[in-house]
């Protein structure tokens, strides 16, 4: 959602960026030719490619419990638009794909607007509903909390370790990547300066960083060792046909499915600056690319079963590489040794901030396995 705020600070424009790069993997290709132009987009294709996924996804589980709430029922049906598969696949063609054929990323800003107005409203909901469930729970039905009610069932546990702590990091990694589409920004602000860019960067990131935190917080102080990992299904738990809830559910899937043609586009920038260097536009091969692009990732939604294997393993790999690897590595290699010599600070910094990258890679990636080996034995174990 970052990128959101992002496009909510410029208006569209057709300035250039001042040392004519206008995207990442230009950036690999002036540190290392074209096998940097090829990382840097393979890296971009798969980090976006798992960014859709966990937004279609959203839209997967939290669609039908909405269609379930406006019939008035406590349970999902075996009808076919209850259906998250069939319906992802209808948000795609009637609104996804009609917005990530526009020309211009700039265009999008304006849908973005809307989109950051509906996540300060689910915060705002979550805050509320805070001060208006009880805790323990008071189920619904045949629901049952998750955790067992104890003394300390309402208690804030501030560290927790469990099977689940290794996706914990590269979540937070996933959920603040948008370098991909600070470059594409800048060459469209209608007055493009590195301070300008700098303000904007400084206010997306605080102003996301304060949704996420609070967002966290108070659902957890609502549920505690009941929270779901989709926090609004624990919503469910309490009360299925809750209204709030229900205008909640909307403005989130109207948020994440804006976003999808935002995170489409550095995907088709990169894929066009493998497959097609230096040629024109065409509208065919601009709308080819998006139709292919949404046909993958909706068959990738549909197969995964779980949201978390998605934000785990891109939290983990690609998520790392364009927040620390990439932007090191293309630094020291750029900047010339006559300007800057290796042991100068700012490279220096650039060199430990790859070092991170590559032990934070290493050892989410560690953790994650050692979960699905254990987990695979817990399964065993249970039958």
């Amino acid at each position: 959602m970052y990128c959101l705020f992002i496009l909510l600070f410029n208006p569209p424009s057709a300035s250039q960026c001042w040392s004519g790069i206008r995207a990442y993997e230009q950036l690999g290709q002036r540190a290392f030719g074209h096998p940097g132009k090829i990382l840097a987009a393979v890296v971009i294709t798969l980090h976006n490619i798992g960014a859709m996924s966990s937004y279609l996804f959203i839209v997967k589980s939290e669609l039908p419990l909405v269609i379930q709430a406006f019939l008035g029922q406590t349970s999902i049906t075996e009808n076919w638009f209850m259906n998250g598969n069939y319906l992802i696949i209808i948000v795609t063609i009637c609104v996804i794909f009609p917005l990530a054929t526009m020309k211009h990323l700039g265009y999008l800003g304006y849908t973005s607007g809307f989109s950051l107005s509906c996540m300060v409203f689910f915060l705002s909901a979550v805050i509320y509903k805070k001060f208006n469930i009880p805790c323990p729970l008071e189920t619904f039905g045949n629901f049952s909390a998750t955790a067992p009610v104890s003394d300390d069932t309402c208690v804030a546990k501030y560290f927790t370790v469990n099977h689940e702590t290794a996706y914990t990091i590269p979540i937070l990694a996933f959920a603040f990547v948008c370098h991909p589409e600070v470059l594409p920004v800048y060459t469209e602000l209608s007055n493009p300066t590195k301070r300008r860019m700098q303000t904007i960067g400084n206010v997306s990131i605080f102003g996301m960083f304060i949704m996420y935190f609070f967002t966290a917080i108070f659902g957890y102080l609502t549920f505690y060792g009941g929270t779901e990992a989709e926090l609004l299904h624990t919503y469910s738990m309490v009360d299925p046909l809750d209204t709030l809830i229900l205008c909640v559910r909307l403005a989130v899937l109207v948020a994440v499915t804006l976003t999808v043609p935002v995170v489409l586009f550095p995907i088709r920038r990169a894929l066009l600056q493998l497959l097609f260097p230096e040629k024109p536009f065409r509208w065919l091969r601009h709308i080819a690319i998006a139709v292919c692009l949404l046909f993958a990732v909706n068959l990738l939604v549909i197969f995964v079963p779980n949201i978390r294997d998605i934000f785990g393993i891109t939290g983990a790999t690609t998520a790392p590489t364009l927040i620390f690897i990439l932007p090191g590595i293309f630094y020291i290699r750029i900047i010339p040794k006559n300007q800057e010599p290796m042991r100068s600070r700012p490279k220096i910094q650039a060199a430990c901030f790859t070092t991170l990258g590559l032990i934070f890679m290493i050892m989410s990636l560690t953790f994650i396995v050692l979960d699905w080996i254990s987990g695979e034995k817990r399964s065993l174990g249970g039958h």
